[in-house]
């Protein structure tokens, strides 16, 4: 057997484990074995001589297939404002709305307020100007670990802050 003919089938193997795995997955059964086999098809068509870890290779391309598939059904569908007729345009907020959130926005104030600064510089980095953890340790000089942490005791504060707001 050529050196190609064995690499060409050395994959099989691989195969049928990952589908096992992908197969006890309780979500999403069928799409995983779609990815599967769609990453099957571009190794095959790519040639498998030139894939060093097939293995490798498969799992990554079928993790990649599911968020591809995952990142297309999750697209929001949206209508402009002039095609919508005139009973589904939106409305204006109540004033009983506006209060509400008027208050609900002094209450965070408020939380953001009483964090230590350094909590209350990385929420607002974090959340509010969509900086990154790494991003965020650099400028201040700390480590991503010690970020997430003061991110954490943020998020705790806010959420206990803000408990009364929740709808029920």
């Amino acid at each position: 057997m050529s050196r190609f003919g064995k690499l060409s089938t050395d994959w099989l193997a691989h195969y049928s484990q990952l589908v096992d795995t992908w197969r006890q997955r309780p979500n999403g059964r069928e799409d995983a074995e779609d990815a599967m086999h769609d990453t099957v098809v571009g190794m095959l068509e790519s040639g498998v001589g030139v894939i060093d870890n097939p293995r490798a290779y498969m799992a990554r391309g079928t993790s990649n297939g599911l968020i591809s598939r995952y990142r297309r059904l999750n697209v929001i569908d949206f209508t402009p404002l002039q095609d919508l007729s005139e009973a589904q345009h939106p409305t204006t907020a109540s004033a009983d709305e506006g209060l509400r959130f008027q208050q609900l926005a002094d209450a965070l104030m408020d939380a953001l307020e009483a964090l230590p600064p350094k909590c209350r510089h990385v929420y607002i980095r974090h959340r509010l100007e969509g900086c990154s953890h790494t991003e965020i340790a650099d400028e201040m000089g700390l480590s991503r670990s010690m970020v997430e942490k003061y991110m954490t005791r943020a998020l705790r504060h806010i959420q206990q802050k803000l408990q009364r707001y929740v709808p029920y």
